[in-house]
Order: structure tokens, then sequence, then C-alpha cells
């Protein structure tokens, strides 16, 4: 098995208009695992519709760090930070 040298905190669109927040090593296979309610508790009541943002860290501590910083932010300033990224929420 190789090692794992990407880590990545993302953020998902759900259904309803919420976002949600997750880490992972493989993005999309997580996204998947999101829609067939394999993932979240959260995202089983809320479906994730598309992957919003991803960001690339070279280590765990440093994904984990930011999705929990992230977490913390209101909606508002999740948005805001997404538009300072160049997503197009919404």
């Amino acid at each position: 098995m190789e090692p794992v040298n990407d880590f990545f905190m993302y953020v998902l669109l759900c259904k309803d208009g919420s976002l949600y927040t997750g880490f992972s090593t493989n993005v999309e296979r997580r996204f998947r695992q999101h829609q067939e309610g394999k993932g979240a508790k959260y995202t089983r009541s809320h479906y994730p519709e598309k992957i919003l943002f991803k960001q690339r860290f070279t280590n765990e501590h440093d994904a984990l760090s930011a999705e929990y910083h992230f977490k913390q932010l209101t909606r508002q300033q999740k948005i805001h930070y997404l538009i300072d990224q160049g997503v197009q929420v919404l």
C-alpha cells in the first residue's frame, strides 16, 4: 500500500443549500460515500449535491486543523471565504 501524500479539507453543497465540511485523502470517493448514505450522519439527511471546494495539504494535522477552523465560522464567513478562494457559491 502506498503512503498517503495528500490530505484534503473539502466543502460540499447540500440539496437544502447547507454546507458540509469534511476531511479526506480522496475527496471524490468520500463524496460518493456521502451520496450513498455511507458518509457522515449530517449528509444522510442533507443530500450532498456537489463538491464546492477542496484544499490540499501535505499532512493530516494541517488538513484537520483547516477543517476545524472552517467549521467554527458562521455561514456568512464561510461563504465569504469560499468567494475569496474563487468559488462560485449559490
